[in-house]
């Protein structure tokens, strides 16, 4: 038996050491908010922090993870969706299939903790991050309006179905 530290609770697991992070955390744990993707850490789908760093979780070895390091996965970003960039991808509609969306919000959410106003290359920099539907130009949206707080400043404007506009 084994133990991780993670969205702020100890939960035991076991598994051979070799096994990928994000299987002992989907399969193990019941946390299945991050996604397999790729397998080669390419896309991002499954990344997470640990210790605060994004992390993907598809090529990181369990055994790596110590003991009194902190893992915190998309569902314990906010218990609520009331994370700023949970609000501004809803709010800007971001989402289009969904399936990369947890590992984006985990890279954004460390970005933003690091740089709270991000440039255009501070974002580029950072979200290394597949979208298969392309929907960049709304993240990029998204993570400035969560930074300002403001879905009206992040310079992209959305028609909604109902006919508003975001």
């Amino acid at each position: 038996m084994a133990r991780l530290n993670v969205n702020g609770a100890v939960r035991d697991f076991e598994a051979e050491g070799d096994t990928p992070l994000l299987w002992v955390l989907r399969e193990q744990l019941g946390l299945t908010g991050t996604k397999y993707g790729c397998g080669i850490a390419a896309c991002g789908a499954c990344t997470v922090h640990v210790d605060g760093v994004p992390t993907r979780s598809c090529v990181r070895p369990v055994s790596t993870v110590g003991a009194n390091e902190k893992i915190v996965t998309i569902e314990g970003l906010s218990r609520d969706g009331s994370h700023p960039l949970q609000k501004a991808r809803v709010q800007l509609d971001v989402p289009q299939c969904g399936y990369c969306q947890c590992g984006m919000l985990m890279t954004a959410a460390a970005l933003l903790k690091e740089k709270p106003n991000p440039t255009d290359a501070d974002i580029d920099e950072a979200m290394t991050n597949i979208c298969r539907c392309g929907t960049y130009n709304r993240i990029r949206a998204a993570i400035k309006a969560a930074a300002r707080g403001d879905m009206r400043s992040a310079g992209l404007s959305i028609q909604h179905a109902d006919g508003s506009t975001t």
